[in-house]
């Protein structure tokens, strides 16, 4: 891992969060090393990364790395903004780091799961994640259609930002 973006994201969430994240995210995402577009048309490059992207062009697994640890700062930061008591709580910040990965930091930051973050609710704001409060699925779907992946990836954050509580 590049060693300035990986000492960025220590520095901004901590060594077991940025462990988790580096390992977590990954594997939700997948890793393609080229400029694609996602199911939904999204430009994508590497392991979820909507930025800068050239759709087609080819990139090294140092350029995915580099680009994904720049992103996760990114989006810690902005996570640690709008959720300022989720420093030093590993799991919660990073699923909640994932889950703004994913969905984006504006969505996140105007989320039920930040609101409940906030108030100090945090089983409520894990809940929130992938369950609404009248108990149906929530953020598992694009363009009306319910993805099996995303319904995986919002259960596996939820149980991760559970740990401890």
């Amino acid at each position: 891992m590049a060693n300035g973006s990986k000492k960025a994201l220590v520095g901004v969430v901590g060594a077991a969060t940025a462990a988790l994240l580096l390992s977590v995210v990954p594997q939700f995402e997948g890793v393609v090393l080229r400029g694609y577009l996602d199911p939904v048309g999204i430009p994508t490059k590497c392991m979820g990364d909507t930025h800068d992207v050239v759709v087609g062009k080819l990139y090294s697994e140092a350029e995915c790395r580099e680009s994904l640890e720049t992103q996760l700062v990114a989006h810690a930061e902005t996570v640690l903004k709008c959720t300022p008591g989720l420093a030093g709580r590993t799991y919660q910040l990073g699923a909640a780091v994932s889950f703004a990965y994913n969905i984006g930091t504006n969505a996140y930051c105007g989320s039920t799961t930040a609101r409940r973050f906030n108030a100090g609710d945090f089983r409520g704001a894990c809940k929130a994640m992938n369950e609404s409060d009248a108990g149906k699925p929530q953020w598992v779907t694009s363009r009306g259609q319910v993805l099996p992946g995303l319904v995986k990836r919002r259960a596996k954050e939820r149980a991760i930002c559970e740990r401890g509580l």
